[in-house]
């Protein structure tokens, strides 16, 4: 048997060691972003409840700037948003310095507030 061939559809296989044949697919270049907590939590969530969607994006070869595009989206949606509940709240940098226990309670608070809010709106959508 021959070690590569050529399918009829264009794509090259290669013989393994088990017997197969195997596609030759590659990423196309520069598509390795780097991923924090939400492209992966977004990663995890498309494998378990939107298989098609996941499946497409491997596919097509956009699965790694899918998920950068959505860390960084959840990034900045977190900055944003913790600053605008820190305003509302009162949470400043002089209830710090008065009482930090107190500082790190509200703070602890809007942190998991405003994570919630991303999970739903943008990570699980």
């Amino acid at each position: 048997m021959e070690k590569h061939i050529m399918g009829e559809n264009g794509i090259s296989y290669t013989l393994e060691e088990d017997g197969l044949y195997y596609p030759d697919l590659y990423l196309p270049e520069g598509t390795e972003y780097p991923i924090g907590k939400y492209g992966i939590l977004r990663k995890s969530y498309l494998k378990e409840h939107r298989k098609g969607l996941y499946l497409e994006l491997i596919l097509a070869g956009k699965l790694n700037e899918h998920l950068h595009q959505v860390d960084e989206e959840c990034n900045q949606m977190m900055d944003r948003l913790v600053e605008q509940m820190k305003e509302k709240q009162g949470v400043t940098e002089k209830l710090k310095m008065q009482n930090q226990m107190e500082w790190v309670g509200k703070m602890n608070n809007i942190r998991a507030c405003a994570e919630e809010m991303i999970l739903k709106e943008i990570v699980c959508e």
